[in-house]
C-alpha cells in the first residue's frame, strides 16, 4: 500500500542547499519508492495511501557509509596511539585472523549489523575478511536485517599472517561462490564488492584475478588509495612501472573500469587526482581514522571543486567511531584546518556535509540518500524534543541534532520503504 508520511522534511537535491518542508508530506511506493514531496497533501493523497503523522519530528535520508571494516569491529577505540603499517600488523591482522571461526564472527557481526542501525546507518561498503564462509555469514545477517550493503570478501596474498593468505585460485573461488548465491537470491540490497586490500597486500596475479572478477560480473570495486606516506613509498617499491597509486590500480582493471570507491586519499598528487576524475572513482573521506593513524587530512574541498564524488566513511576501526553523523562534524573541522592554510578554498557548510552523507554517498548504491521523486525511501525520523527547547527554527534544530543528538533520538528507520526493528545480538 502507498503510504504518505508527515513530519518536517529535510533533504538536499544540491550539495549548497537544504530543501525544507515544515510540515510536509512525503509519498511512498507499495515498492518502497518515493513518489513525491510536498506541503500540500491534496497535491500527493489518493483514496488508498495511508497518512502516517510523525507530528513535530524530523525526518531526514538515512546515513550511507562508504568504508567501514566489520571484522575490527572488536577494535574500535583500540591502539589509537600506532600509525597505519604498524597498527595494521600489531593489532588488526591477528584479530581478522580469528574470523576463520564463524562462531566468533558471527558474535561481532551481529554486534556490528546492530550499531551500524544503532546509529542509523542503512547502507554500507564494508570489508569482511579473507574467509568466505564468514563474508557469507556477513552477508545473511545483513539480509536478515532488511540494510543495504555491499560485503567483500577481502583479498590478500602477501605481507600478511598466514591466517589471512589465500591463493588466487582460492580467492577466485570464494568470490564465485558467494556471486552465485548473490545471483541465486535476486537480492539487490546486499551484493557482493570486490575487495583487495591494498597493493601491498596483493600480488600482481591476484590484483589482475580481482580485474577479471569485477569486468566479468560487472561489480562494484572498493579499496584503500594514498591514505600513508610510508604506504606511498611501499607501492612505489612494489609497482614500479606505475605513475602514482591511482595507476597502479588502474593497470589492473581495479579504478573505475566498474564502480569504485577507494578510501582515505589524503596524499593524493595532482596525476592521481586526474586519473580519479577520468575514471569517476568516488571519494571515501574517513576523517576520524585519518586523525587516529597519524596518516593525515584529506582535501575534501579540493576534490569537489574538480567535480570528484566524495562520500563519508566510519572507517572502524581505524576510526573510533560508527556514528555518520559524527562523521559530517568531523569533515567540516577538517576542512576548517584546510582553510586555515589555503582560504580560497572555502570550508565545508551544514548542507554540503549532509549532501556528503545522504545522496552523495548513497549513489554509490543507486538512486538512494534523497526524497527527489524515484528515489528509494531510507529515511530516520527524529524526536529532537530533548534538545528543542528554546524555539529553535527548523534548520538549527537539525543542526543541534547532528552536533549534539544520538541514536537514542532516532524513533524509526526506513531502507527502501520498510521500517528495520533492532537487529538480534544474540542467535535464537
Amino acid at each position: 500500500m502507498k503510504k504518505i508520511y508527515k513530519a518536517h522534511i529535510f533533504y538536499t537535491k544540491e550539495q549548497n542547499r537544504f530543501e525544507v518542508l515544515e510540515n510536509g508530506y512525503v509519498a511512498v511506493s507499495a515498492d518502497g519508492h518515493v513518489k513525491g514531496v510536498a506541503t500540500d497533501l491534496s497535491a500527493l493523497a489518493d483514496e488508498e495511501a495511508e497518512v502516517i503523522d510523525f507530528g513535530d519530528r524530523l525526518l531526514i535520508p538515512a546515513m550511507n557509509d562508504l568504508h567501514v571494516h566489520a571484522s575490527q569491529y572488536r577494535n574500535q577505540g583500540i591502539a589509537m596511539d600506532l600509525e597505519l603499517l604498524p597498527w595494521l600488523q600489531n593489532y588488526t591482522f591477528p584479530e581478522e585472523v580469528k574470523y576463520a571461526d564463524t562462531a566468533y564472527a558471527e558474535r561481532m557481526y551481529r554486534r556490528f549489523v546492530h550499531d551500524l542501525w544503532r546509529f542509523g546507518t542503512m547502507r554500507a561498503c564494508v570489508f569482511a575478511t579473507t574467509h568466505t564462509e564468514s563474508t557469507r555469514l556477513l552477508m545473511r545477517l545483513f539480509r536478515e536485517a532488511g540494510m543495504g550493503a555491499l560485503v567483500g570478501k577481502v583479498a590478500m596474498n602477501r605481507n600478511c599472517p598466514e591466517g589471512l593468505k589465500e591463493s588466487v585460485e582460492e580467492m577466485v573461488q570464494g568470490y564465485e561462490t558467494l556471486i552465485e548465491e548473490w545471483r541465486r537470491s535476486e537480492d539487490s540490497l546486499v551484493r557482493p564488492i570486490i575487495t583487495p586490500r591494498f597493493i601491498p597486500s596483493c600480488t600482481p596475479e591476484m590484483l589482475h584475478a580481482c580485474g577479471k572478477l569485477a569486468a566479468k560480473y560487472q561489480l562494484p570495486v572498493q579499496s584503500h588509495l594514498s591514505e600513508n606516506k610510508d604506504e606511498i613509498a611501499w607501492v612505489q617499491s612494489l609497482e614500479k612501472e606505475s605513475t602514482c597509486y591511482g595507476d597502479a590500480y588502474d593497470r589492473y582493471g581495479l579504478f573505475g573500469q566498474t564502480p569504485t570507491v577507494m578510501a582515505h586519499c589524503v596524499w593524493t598528487a595532482e596525476e592521481e587526482l586526474a586519473l580519479k576524475k577520468h575514471r569517476k572513482v568516488v571519494v571515501a573521506h574517513c576523517p576520524t581514522s585519518n586523525f587516529n593513524v597519524a596518516s593525515g587530512m584529506a582535501p575534501i574541498r579540493k576534490f569537489l571543486d574538480e567535480g570528484l564524488k566524495v562520500g563519508l566513511g566510519s572507517d572502524i576501526s581505524g576510526g573510533h567511531d560508527l556514528s555518520i553523523f559524527r562523521m559530517m562534524v568531523y569533515a567540516i573541522q577538517v576542512s576548517k584546518m584546510h582553510y586555515q592554510k589555503n582560504h580560497h578554498r572555502p570550508f565545508l557548510s551544514l548542507s554540503e556535509a549532509f549532501w556528503l552523507a545522504t545522496k552523495s554517498a548513497g549513489s554509490f548504491f543507486g538512486r538512494v540518500g534523497s526524497f527527489e521523486p524515484g528515489y528509494e525511501f531510507d529515511a530516520l525520523v527524529i524526536d529532537d524534543s530533548d534538545l528543542n527547547f528554546d524555539n529553535y527554527s527548523l534548520l538549527e534544530r537539525l543542526e543541534r541534532y547532528i552536533y549534539l543528538g544520538d541514536d537514542r533520538q532516532i524513533v524509526h528507520r526506513f531502507c527502501r520503504g520498510k521500517i528495520i526493528k533492532e537487529p538480534e545480538l544474540d542467535r535464537q
